[in-house]
């Protein structure tokens, strides 16, 4: 005899089943473009593309100050890996939070590095709930040019939601990738 499964447990099985399946199809594309990118000897001009679209959309937050005045507030204090690299501070722009738009020159953060009482812009990220997304977009990852979006699943570090994200060094070389979320050029260390 079965014992029939509560709606918690059904709820909870959904739940880790899309889980799942968006870690599959997300994590596939991306080691993919990475194995790809990796060996590839000529640029990608598609990832070029969206670096150059980012970098000409935020020009205008060179200036932290910028930044501010636009609704973007730092949020965490300078994130460093614990192995290599590190991220810089993240500027999150909380009503860019609470959209779907997938636009290159409004980036839910903007990403600056603190040196000696100087932010010096770095790069930028999108984040986007993925509940949300995954509803309005037929359970469809997000794409920006070209470019998959990490999904992160929860619980994470941040005690958030789920989320997807993308990382765009537009403004500092990242050996690794412009796509890459870490940057062993950035540092934390000249606060």
């Amino acid at each position: 005899m079965t014992t029939p499964i509560s709606h918690l447990q059904k709820s909870t099985l959904r739940t880790f089943s899309l889980a799942l399946l968006s870690s599959l199809v997300f994590a596939t594309p991306l080691l993919v473009a990475q194995k790809a990118h990796n060996h590839s000897a000529q640029p990608d001009t598609t990832s070029e593309k969206l670096v150059q679209k980012v970098r000409q959309g935020t020009r205008q937050y060179i200036d932290v100050n910028a930044a501010t005045a636009a609704g973007y507030g730092p949020f965490l204090g300078c994130v460093a890996g614990t192995d290599h690299g590190a991220m810089g501070v993240h500027y999150v722009n909380g009503t860019l939070l609470g959209n779907l738009t997938l636009d290159p020159a409004q980036p839910q953060a903007l990403i600056y590095e603190p040196s000696n009482g100087q932010m010096t812009l770095v790069g930028v990220e999108f984040i986007l709930d993925s509940a949300s997304w995954l509803a309005a977009n037929n359970n469809t990852p997000p794409v920006l040019e070209g470019q998959v979006f990490n999904f992160v699943p929860a619980p994470n570090r941040f005690n958030i939601p789920s989320f997807f994200e993308l990382h765009v060094w537009a403004w500092r070389n990242n050996p690794q990738g412009s796509f890459v979320d870490w940057n062993n050029q950035v540092t934390c260390s000249a606060q």
